[in-house]
Protein backbone atom coordinates (compact mmCIF):
# COMPACT_ATOMS: atom_id res chain seq x y z
CA UNK A 1 0.00 0.00 0.00
CA UNK A 2 1.15 3.17 -1.26
CA UNK A 3 1.78 5.56 1.82
CA UNK A 4 0.36 9.57 1.29
CA UNK A 5 3.62 11.19 3.50
CA UNK A 6 1.51 14.88 2.87
CA UNK A 7 -0.84 13.43 5.05
CA UNK A 8 1.65 11.56 7.42
CA UNK A 9 3.63 14.76 8.01
CA UNK A 10 -0.11 16.59 9.40
CA UNK A 11 0.05 14.07 11.90
CA UNK A 12 0.85 15.37 15.72
CA UNK A 13 3.36 12.05 15.90
CA UNK A 14 5.06 13.42 13.09
CA UNK A 15 5.02 16.97 14.25
CA UNK A 16 8.31 19.00 13.74
CA UNK A 17 9.89 15.81 11.11
CA UNK A 18 9.86 17.37 7.28
CA UNK A 19 7.86 15.45 4.42
CA UNK A 20 10.97 14.42 2.75
CA UNK A 21 12.21 12.97 6.02
CA UNK A 22 9.61 10.67 6.13
CA UNK A 23 10.26 7.64 3.50
CA UNK A 24 13.73 7.35 5.21
CA UNK A 25 12.53 7.14 8.86
CA UNK A 26 9.65 4.78 7.91
CA UNK A 27 11.92 2.74 6.50
CA UNK A 28 14.45 2.86 9.32
CA UNK A 29 11.84 2.26 11.82
CA UNK A 30 10.29 -0.50 9.75
CA UNK A 31 6.85 0.66 9.73
CA UNK A 32 4.00 -1.17 8.01
CA UNK A 33 0.35 -0.46 7.15
CA UNK A 34 -2.98 -2.22 7.60
CA UNK A 35 -6.76 -1.98 6.73
CA UNK A 36 -9.80 -3.03 8.47
CA UNK A 37 -13.53 -3.17 8.03
CA UNK A 38 -15.84 -2.29 10.38
CA UNK A 39 -16.23 -4.62 13.99
CA UNK A 40 -13.02 -5.58 13.33
CA UNK A 41 -10.58 -6.39 15.81
CA UNK A 42 -7.01 -4.84 15.40
CA UNK A 43 -5.99 -7.17 18.78
CA UNK A 44 -7.51 -8.71 21.45
CA UNK A 45 -6.70 -9.14 24.84
CA UNK A 46 -3.77 -11.01 25.86
CA UNK A 47 -2.18 -10.25 22.63
CA UNK A 48 1.26 -8.99 22.37
CA UNK A 49 1.99 -5.34 21.44
CA UNK A 50 4.52 -4.85 19.62
CA UNK A 51 3.75 -2.01 18.00
CA UNK A 52 1.98 1.44 17.93
CA UNK A 53 -0.65 1.57 16.11
CA UNK A 54 -1.52 5.30 14.53
CA UNK A 55 -5.46 5.58 13.49
CA UNK A 56 -5.05 7.61 9.34
CA UNK A 57 -8.41 7.24 8.58
CA UNK A 58 -11.73 5.45 10.77
CA UNK A 59 -11.84 5.27 14.70
CA UNK A 60 -10.82 2.71 17.36
CA UNK A 61 -12.92 1.62 20.40
CA UNK A 62 -10.31 0.40 23.22
CA UNK A 63 -12.75 -1.83 24.88
CA UNK A 64 -12.86 -4.37 27.90
CA UNK A 65 -14.65 -7.96 28.26
CA UNK A 66 -15.80 -9.32 31.70
CA UNK A 67 -16.14 -12.94 32.56
CA UNK A 68 -20.02 -13.05 32.16
CA UNK A 69 -19.27 -11.29 28.62
CA UNK A 70 -20.10 -7.98 28.97
CA UNK A 71 -18.32 -5.38 27.33
CA UNK A 72 -17.18 -2.12 28.24
CA UNK A 73 -15.91 0.57 26.21
CA UNK A 74 -13.11 2.88 27.50
CA UNK A 75 -11.90 5.14 24.96
CA UNK A 76 -12.74 6.18 21.32
CA UNK A 77 -10.06 7.06 19.70
CA UNK A 78 -10.14 8.84 16.07
CA UNK A 79 -8.15 9.70 13.55
CA UNK A 80 -3.99 10.88 14.04
CA UNK A 81 -4.72 9.28 17.60
CA UNK A 82 -2.39 6.04 19.29
CA UNK A 83 -3.29 3.28 20.40
CA UNK A 84 -1.56 0.15 21.85
CA UNK A 85 1.55 2.59 23.52
CA UNK A 86 0.38 1.65 26.95
CA UNK A 87 1.27 -2.13 26.30
CA UNK A 88 4.09 -1.92 24.07
CA UNK A 89 6.07 0.14 26.46
CA UNK A 90 5.46 -1.53 29.48
CA UNK A 91 7.58 -4.02 31.17
CA UNK A 92 4.44 -6.84 30.00
CA UNK A 93 3.69 -6.60 26.69
CA UNK A 94 0.14 -8.47 26.78
CA UNK A 95 -2.42 -6.29 26.18
CA UNK A 96 -5.05 -6.06 29.17
CA UNK A 97 -7.66 -4.82 26.89
CA UNK A 98 -9.04 -5.26 23.03
CA UNK A 99 -9.17 -2.98 20.32
CA UNK A 100 -12.00 -2.54 17.89
CA UNK A 101 -13.22 -1.10 14.83
CA UNK A 102 -15.89 0.67 14.58
CA UNK A 103 -15.26 2.07 11.10
CA UNK A 104 -13.52 1.02 8.43
CA UNK A 105 -9.94 1.86 9.19
CA UNK A 106 -6.34 2.59 7.91
CA UNK A 107 -3.40 1.99 10.43
CA UNK A 108 -0.19 2.76 10.16
CA UNK A 109 2.49 0.88 12.94
CA UNK A 110 5.52 2.00 14.39
CA UNK A 111 7.48 -1.27 16.01
CA UNK A 112 8.00 0.71 19.58
CA UNK A 113 11.04 -0.79 20.23
CA UNK A 114 12.45 0.96 17.02
CA UNK A 115 10.96 4.71 18.25
CA UNK A 116 12.07 4.58 21.96
CA UNK A 117 15.66 3.88 20.77
CA UNK A 118 17.49 6.01 18.48
CA UNK A 119 19.52 4.10 15.77
CA UNK A 120 22.74 3.39 15.10
CA UNK A 121 22.68 6.17 12.36
CA UNK A 122 21.57 8.93 15.28
CA UNK A 123 18.83 10.62 12.88
CA UNK A 124 17.89 13.78 14.23
CA UNK A 125 14.79 13.42 13.49
CA UNK A 126 14.69 10.31 15.88
CA UNK A 127 14.46 12.19 18.80
CA UNK A 128 11.59 14.81 17.93
CA UNK A 129 9.55 11.39 17.29
CA UNK A 130 10.55 10.20 20.47
CA UNK A 131 9.50 14.03 22.16
CA UNK A 132 5.87 13.44 20.29
CA UNK A 133 5.36 9.84 21.40
CA UNK A 134 5.77 10.52 24.69
CA UNK A 135 3.32 13.94 24.39
CA UNK A 136 0.68 12.15 22.60
CA UNK A 137 0.80 9.45 25.70
CA UNK A 138 0.48 12.12 28.27
CA UNK A 139 -2.95 13.02 26.39
CA UNK A 140 -4.09 9.21 26.51
CA UNK A 141 -3.74 9.38 30.01
CA UNK A 142 -5.86 12.20 30.12
CA UNK A 143 -8.46 10.57 28.24
CA UNK A 144 -8.58 7.90 30.82
CA UNK A 145 -8.93 10.24 33.86
CA UNK A 146 -11.87 11.76 31.75
CA UNK A 147 -13.46 7.93 31.42
CA UNK A 148 -12.91 7.65 35.73
CA UNK A 149 -13.85 11.30 36.10
CA UNK A 150 -17.47 9.99 34.21
CA UNK A 151 -17.76 6.67 35.56
CA UNK A 152 -16.86 7.71 39.42
CA UNK A 153 -20.24 9.57 39.90
CA UNK A 154 -22.69 8.27 41.28
CA UNK A 155 -25.74 7.83 39.71
CA UNK A 156 -26.81 7.18 35.40
CA UNK A 157 -28.08 10.87 35.47
CA UNK A 158 -24.22 12.44 36.77
CA UNK A 159 -22.76 10.02 34.68
CA UNK A 160 -24.29 11.52 31.41
CA UNK A 161 -24.19 15.06 32.43
CA UNK A 162 -20.37 14.37 33.64
CA UNK A 163 -19.83 13.11 29.41
CA UNK A 164 -21.64 15.84 28.25
CA UNK A 165 -20.12 18.67 30.03
CA UNK A 166 -16.77 17.38 28.81
CA UNK A 167 -17.82 16.71 25.41
CA UNK A 168 -19.06 20.43 25.62
CA UNK A 169 -15.69 21.76 27.00
CA UNK A 170 -13.76 19.28 24.36
CA UNK A 171 -15.22 21.25 21.44
CA UNK A 172 -15.41 24.39 23.54
CA UNK A 173 -18.72 25.15 22.51
CA UNK A 174 -22.23 24.42 24.15
CA UNK A 175 -23.55 22.49 21.01
CA UNK A 176 -21.53 19.88 19.81
CA UNK A 177 -22.24 16.30 18.46
CA UNK A 178 -21.24 13.43 20.56
CA UNK A 179 -19.30 10.91 19.33
CA UNK A 180 -21.14 7.68 19.88
CA UNK A 181 -24.69 5.81 19.16
CA UNK A 182 -26.58 5.15 21.77
CA UNK A 183 -25.65 1.44 22.49
CA UNK A 184 -21.86 2.79 22.35
CA UNK A 185 -22.59 5.46 25.05
CA UNK A 186 -24.01 3.30 27.31
CA UNK A 187 -21.18 0.82 27.24
CA UNK A 188 -19.26 4.04 27.67
CA UNK A 189 -20.64 4.69 30.79
CA UNK A 190 -21.02 0.86 32.02
CA UNK A 191 -24.75 0.79 32.12
CA UNK A 192 -27.51 -1.11 30.72
CA UNK A 193 -28.57 0.73 27.05
CA UNK A 194 -32.49 0.53 27.98
CA UNK A 195 -31.46 2.43 31.52
CA UNK A 196 -29.65 5.17 29.17
CA UNK A 197 -32.95 5.13 26.98
CA UNK A 198 -35.08 5.42 30.06
CA UNK A 199 -32.78 8.01 31.85
CA UNK A 200 -32.20 10.30 28.74
CA UNK A 201 -36.44 10.38 28.49
CA UNK A 202 -36.76 11.54 32.34
CA UNK A 203 -33.85 14.15 31.49
CA UNK A 204 -35.80 15.33 28.85
CA UNK A 205 -39.10 15.16 31.27
CA UNK A 206 -37.80 17.00 33.61
CA UNK A 207 -36.27 20.04 31.48
CA UNK A 208 -32.45 18.99 31.37
CA UNK A 209 -32.43 18.19 28.09
CA UNK A 210 -34.51 17.94 24.58
CA UNK A 211 -33.87 15.41 22.12
CA UNK A 212 -35.17 13.70 19.39
CA UNK A 213 -36.10 10.07 19.24
CA UNK A 214 -36.11 10.23 15.06
CA UNK A 215 -32.65 10.86 15.06
CA UNK A 216 -30.93 10.95 18.89
CA UNK A 217 -30.66 13.97 18.38
CA UNK A 218 -29.41 15.77 21.92
CA UNK A 219 -29.95 19.28 21.54
CA UNK A 220 -30.68 21.38 24.28
CA UNK A 221 -30.21 21.11 27.80
CA UNK A 222 -32.09 24.40 30.61
CA UNK A 223 -29.48 24.20 32.98
CA UNK A 224 -26.15 22.44 31.34
CA UNK A 225 -25.77 24.20 28.02
CA UNK A 226 -27.00 23.38 24.44
CA UNK A 227 -26.23 20.20 23.31
CA UNK A 228 -26.43 18.75 19.60
CA UNK A 229 -26.07 15.29 18.80
CA UNK A 230 -25.60 12.21 16.98
CA UNK A 231 -26.88 9.36 15.00
CA UNK A 232 -26.36 5.79 15.46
Amino acid sequence: MQLNFKQLASLPIFNGICEEDLPAMLNCLGSFQKNYQKDEFILLESNEVRSVGIILSGTVHMVKDDSEGYQTLLVVMKENELFGESFSCGSHLDAQVSFLTAAPCEVLFLPFHKVIHSCKMSCTFHHRLIENMVQLIGDKNVQLMHKIEVISKKTLREKILAYLRQQAMEQSSKQFTIPLGRLELAEYLCADRSAVTRELSYMQRDGLIIYDNNSDYLKKARKYGHFTGYKN
